[in-house]
């Protein structure tokens, strides 16, 4: 009974016909899946430092709030996220809404 209620808590890997749903909308902006890894990444170009790193700002603050933190790399005006959740080792629904949010911002930042 225990074990079923902590099972429940945890991120499954996204299924065959979920990735079909979920991630059309993530590729048509940009999200690419990576090859041998069950992640997916984008590449984000801001006019320069600052707005990078308000953009990065922003994520993090709402990474915190899901506790699903994003791999990134940043250089000046550039931004590489990839999302993949440990748990599951692959990809899972947290990632997709991140993404989603992800993208929210960067559209309000351009």
């Amino acid at each position: 009974m225990i074990e079923d209620l902590l099972e429940a808590g945890k991120a499954h890997r996204l299924s065959a016909e979920e990735r079909d749903q979920l991630l059309p909308n993530l590729r048509a902006v940009g999200w690419n899946e990576l090859e041998g890894r069950d992640a997916i990444f984008k590449q984000f170009h801001f006019k320069d430092f600052n707005r990078a790193f308000g953009f990065m700002t922003r994520v993090a603050l709402q990474a915190e709030k899901l506790d699903h933190h994003p791999e990134w790399f940043n250089v000046y005006n550039k931004v590489h996220i990839t999302l993949s959740t440990h748990e599951c080792a692959g990809l899972s629904e947290r990632d997709i809404n991140l993404a989603s949010f992800i993208e929210q911002v960067a559209v309000s930042m351009t």
